[in-house]
Parts: C-alpha cells; structure tokens; sequence
C-alpha cells in the first residue's frame, strides 16, 4: 500500500499493511486529530479562508466534507482544492500546491511532510488544512464534519444542525451500524484477498441494505423525520453503490435500484440544493474501475438519473433542524 514511510514516499511500505494474512481489510486510523474552536484563544480559531479542504470527488470520505460544506454554507469560508482524477503513483495530487499552480502536479504528501517530516502513514483524503500554520487539523472525515456543522456558525450565521442532541442516540445507532457494514463494507468487499473475508463483507452489506430499506419504506429519513449526519454519511457509499461497487468491487447481488425506498431516498439527498455539485459520476467510476481492474478498463454502465422525480414527499419530515 502506496504511503509515506519516515517522511519519503514509497510506492509499497510494510508499516500501513491494511489486508491482513486471513484477507480480511482493515481501515487504518487516521493521523491527524485536532479540531477548531469558537473561541479567539482557540489553538485553530474559526477564521474565514484560514482553513482548507483538499479533497477528491472519487472518495466517499471526501464527499462527507464536500457535502457538509454546501449544506452549512461554507463554499466562501472554506476554500476547497480538488484532486486531479486518476491513481498517479504519488498520491493523491493536485493541479496547485499551498502556493498557487506546481507544473507536473502537486502531492498530498508533501502537505503531510509539511506537517511532519518524519511522518509514516497514509496519505487520505479529506484534509482540513491551517493555511496560517502551514499544519494538518484533522483529516478524519467524520470529525470534519462535526466540526463543519457548528465551528462556523458565528461567521455564517447558519444554523442547521446536523448533529441535534435530542437525535443523537438514534443517529448514533445508525451511523455504528452502517458504518463498518456499508461505508467500510463495500471496501471489506472490494479488497478482500480470501472468499470467506469477501463472502462475509457481503452478507454484511447487503443485511444492512435491506434493514435501511424496511426503515425507510416508513420513515423519511433515518433518524425520522430529520435530515441529519447519518443521512449524508450513507449517501456518499449510495450513490457510489449501482455505478461503482456493484461492479468494480463484486457487490452485486442486488442494486440500490433493486430497493424501492432507497432508490428514492437516494434522490430526494442527491437532489438537495448543491449536492449534486458535489458528485462526479465520471470520476467515480473511472477511480474505482482503475483501482479494480488490471488493464484500467472502465464498465460502460449502468445509467443512472438521479434527478427524475422522488416519492419521499409521501412521508412526514421536517427535512431541517434548527439550533
């Protein structure tokens, strides 16, 4: 697995080994942890255009942030660098570095060495980047989410709350459930280098698919009639499901149109205002083809329109909480 070993790039390193002797993957933890505060004296203040996001449309992890950014109305508080499409050699990369337009590309890596010069790991995207500091805040997705949804509030004035307390329980218990079974269990799948780590990574799947679908044959959203964090955490590995794991990772005993709720619920999220933006399908399906496939060869299909009309009107939401 391609990452940084003592602060060099290397193509394959022993210290991030991710499949395991009984093929079974398992996600590492991401590096970087810190958050931002409200407050002036915070070690990361909120600051408008202080802080980065480098992201890439291919990665579901990514897109979490991408999402939460249109959602809370940060496009002009956060500015965002998207990665070139395509696997090079070194990474993720991008078209310009910190400092404007590098000729051949710019690599995430060297963002991370500028944190750490010493640094051994994986390279990942999304990253929340301290453009004062030149240092790394976080790049675990499902904290710069969190972060997106309340650290801003006081400069945009936004207050949509995608985390409400009296809710959390319940978006809770789903985001447990979905993610190491659908988030990370289309990867689990995809990666598996025996039958048995691939059959179970599967079985999971699709049992979590089809638990969603009886929530959702009833209630709007998952935690009810809400739209939360939970939502926009299963969106990004939906709306991947049918063009890209369906094909290039072996998930295929069922689509996501194959399931009456979840295919619309899918389109009521994709057709949320700015979402599709944040949707490549092209760069998607060319990532994780590439990935997949030894000779890089792209499926032609499916096609999939996910703006024809949704029946999820039907069911009683409120759609948005308010703090």
């Amino acid at each position: 697995m391609a990452q940084l070993y003592n602060g060099k790039w290397m193509d394959t390193a022993p210290a991030a080994e991710e499949v395991g002797k009984d093929g079974q993957f398992r996600r590492i933890d991401s590096a970087f942890r810190d958050t931002i505060g409200g407050d002036a004296d915070a070690t990361y203040p909120a600051e408008a255009g202080r802080y980065h996001l480098w992201a890439a449309r291919v990665c579901p992890w990514a897109s979490r942030a991408l999402a939460f950014r249109v959602l809370k109305g940060l496009e002009d508080v956060i500015p965002v660098h998207y990665a070139l499409p395509g696997l090079p050699k070194e990474g993720w990369t991008f078209a310009e570095g910190p400092d404007g337009p590098v000729d051949g590309g710019y690599p995430l890596h060297r963002l991370y060495t500028g944190h750490d010069p010493q640094m051994t790991g994986k390279v990942t995207v999304p990253v929340l980047w301290d453009s004062k500091t030149g240092r790394i805040v976080n790049n675990e997705s499902s904290e710069i989410i969190r972060i997106f949804n309340t650290a801003f509030d006081g400069i945009t004035g936004n207050r949509l709350d995608l985390y409400p307390e009296p809710l959390r329980p319940e978006i809770d218990r789903w985001n447990e459930l979905i993610y190491p079974t659908l988030n990370n269990g289309v990867y689990r799948a995809g990666f598996a280098s025996s039958q048995q780590a691939y059959d179970e990574a599967v079985a999971g799947i699709f049992q979590t698919l089809d638990a969603m679908e009886d929530h959702l044959a009833g209630n709007r959203y998952l935690a009810g009639e809400y739209c939360t964090e939970a939502d926009w955490r299963a969106f990004t590995t939906l709306v991947r499901f049918d063009v890209a794991y369906h094909g290039a990772f072996k998930c295929n005993l069922r689509r996501i149109e194959d399931y009456p709720a979840l295919r619309n619920y899918l389109r009521e999220l994709y057709q949320w205002p700015g979402i599709a933006g944040t949707v490549s399908f092209a760069e998607i399906k060319q990532g994780y083809y590439q990935l997949a496939d030894k000779h890089g060869i792209v499926a032609i299909g499916p096609e999939l329109d996910l703006t024809t009309p949704h029946d999820r009107a039907r069911l009683p939401g409120k759609g948005i909480w308010t703090r």
